[in-house]
């Protein structure tokens, strides 16, 4: 077979521009057939745009586009979806309100004497999850009845019963998955590797990369900085070739954090005695000191983000207490949090974070204004001095504060709502998943940040699925396992024994 028809997909000097942003500058990729294509850069690089025109939500302003031999132009991703690309996108879209069933077989629904078969149409949907991803549950539920990792599943699930699919994008799906889901859909993606099909596959996380892909495109700044064999360039070259810079910056973490380490001030600002939830997590103690970076480790859904909900006032504790700078808290909602001087990045930036159709300047005042109450209104001067302060502070790539948050690439939306909760001036700071889904570059610059918001007197709670940012990020590390505390390690502590607490070992 020539090069020619191996390739099953042809981009060509793709190119696209949003109002101030180059978002595409003469990119080309190609696919294989039964290859998988890792495409990586920093967030803003170009990767969801260039995805975006592929199935149809965008349209290039110049370039080419060639499936299976043939040039096509995607109208919508439902006109993809019949050219045979399938796709789960990074931001779960699909109907919550629906079941499971409803949602995978969407549009493709079995019928019967002219009526949906249901009995057939919620067996198809067990099956396919099943049998594909090793998943049993419940399909005649509502999707929003299960977690984001669930619902992440049934994503991929729907993406995987097309059966006329040649190609299939992967945007960050295994971001809320833990390690056997991801085990279980890299079986999948090798078994329709073996069938012919091409993976295009968006993933932040370097070991995945090594471990699933045959060649690497990595983007930057909107061009193409190459395609690599997978087997050819090794972590520190690829990492080198997104941010485009030295990673000497990124070693001096551990330097950065034993200088912070300083700053711990003896009295805790936070106190949680014996909290719990039924159902959510088991009764806890945690401390919580001025100055320090506590790091919340385990697997998903061993109670980390149920602990961030507590403590921010999401949930109410049946059992125990919380003190605050030594007073007993009686108001356990969000506002009273952030009276407190509290503040929640929440894991889900999508659904809990931004609020897409407002601009960076709004967004990023919303906290204070609520605080404020909606009587005491804030001054347009006001609001732009905020939001040009922490777009500087955090280095926001926006062509200005009036720009739509939806418009930016997601580490920027991250940057956004990390500015909104250090605009409130909090005394604690809550972080669920601060990194998840964005570049290598600027997860070391909020690792930074967060740090550098530790030195000047802030208590800080950062949970993450990385262990390795944990690891780097923390002054102190609480562990869960299966909803309860497990363990908690001061000073320098090596990988395997976080692992091992995690897990259960006595070893």
């Amino acid at each position: 077979m020539s090069e020619t028809d191996q390739n099953l997909l042809i981009m060509e000097g793709i190119s696209k521009a949003f109002p101030g942003v180059q978002a595409l500058d003469d990119v080309s990729l190609t696919l294989k057939r039964g290859e998988v294509l890792c495409l990586v850069g920093e967030n803003g690089a170009g990767k969801s745009t260039l995805m975006k025109i592929l199935t149809g939500v965008d349209k290039q302003d110049s370039g080419r586009i060639i499936l299976d031999g043939k040039d096509i132009q995607a109208k919508s991703p439902q006109h993809a979806q019949s050219l045979g690309i399938s796709t789960v996108y990074q931001e779960i879209n699909l109907c919550p309100n629906l079941t499971v069933a409803e949602n995978i077989l969407l549009g493709q629904e079995p019928h019967k004497m002219g009526r949906i078969d249901w009995k057939k149409m919620n067996a198809l949907a067990g099956e396919t999850l099943q049998n594909l991803l090793g998943v049993d549950i419940d399909v005649t539920q509502s999707l929003g009845s299960y977690t984001v990792a669930i619902q992440q599943m049934v994503a991929i699930a729907r993406a995987l019963y097309i059966e006329s699919a040649k190609m299939l994008i992967l945007d960050e799906p295994t971001s809320s998955l833990d390690i056997n889901e991801t085990q279980q859909l890299f079986t999948v993606m090798r078994k329709l590797k073996d069938e012919g099909v091409g993976i295009i596959f968006i993933t932040h996380f370097m070991g995945q990369i090594y471990e699933i892909s045959d060649r690497i495109t990595v983007l930057r700044n909107g061009k193409l900085v190459g395609t690599y064999d997978t087997s050819s360039i090794t972590r520190v070259e690829l990492i080198s070739k997104m941010i485009g810079r030295s990673l000497a910056e990124f070693e001096e973490m551990t330097k950065i954090k034993l200088e912070s380490s300083k700053h711990i001030k003896s009295d805790a600002v936070l106190q949680a005695r014996d909290l719990g939830l039924t159902g959510s997590i088991r009764p806890f103690n945690l401390d919580l000191h001025a100055g320090e970076v506590v790091g919340l480790a385990g697997l998903l859904g061993s109670g980390r983000t149920e602990t961030a909900s507590i403590l921010f006032g999401v949930e109410k504790p049946d059992t125990g207490a919380i003190n605050f700078n030594g007073n007993l808290v009686q108001d356990y909602s969000p506002l009273g949090s952030i009276q407190r001087g509290v503040a929640l990045c929440p894991e889900d930036r999508k659904a809990a974070g931004i609020v897409d159709d407002l601009t960076v300047r709004e967004n990023i005042v919303l906290a204070i204004q609520a605080n404020k109450g909606w009587f005491k209104y804030l001054s347009l001067p006001e609001q732009y001095g905020i939001a040009e302060k922490y777009i500087k502070l955090l280095n926001i790539a926006t062509p200005s504060a009036d720009q739509l948050v939806k418009n930016l690439s997601g580490g920027n939306q991250q940057k956004v709502i990390l500015a909104r909760w250090l605009a409130t001036n909090p005394q604690v700071l809550i972080l669920d998943e601060p990194t998840r889904g964005i570049d290598v570059g600027t997860k070391a610059e909020i690792q930074k940040l967060v740090l550098s918001l530790a030195e000047e007197g802030m208590a800080c709670l950062f949970i993450s699925s990385e262990l390795e940012e944990v690891l780097r990020t923390s002054h102190r590390i609480v562990v869960l396992r299966e909803r309860e505390k497990v363990a908690e390690f001061v000073g320098e502590v090596d990988e395997n024994t976080i692992i091992q607490a995690i897990a259960g070992s006595e070893s």
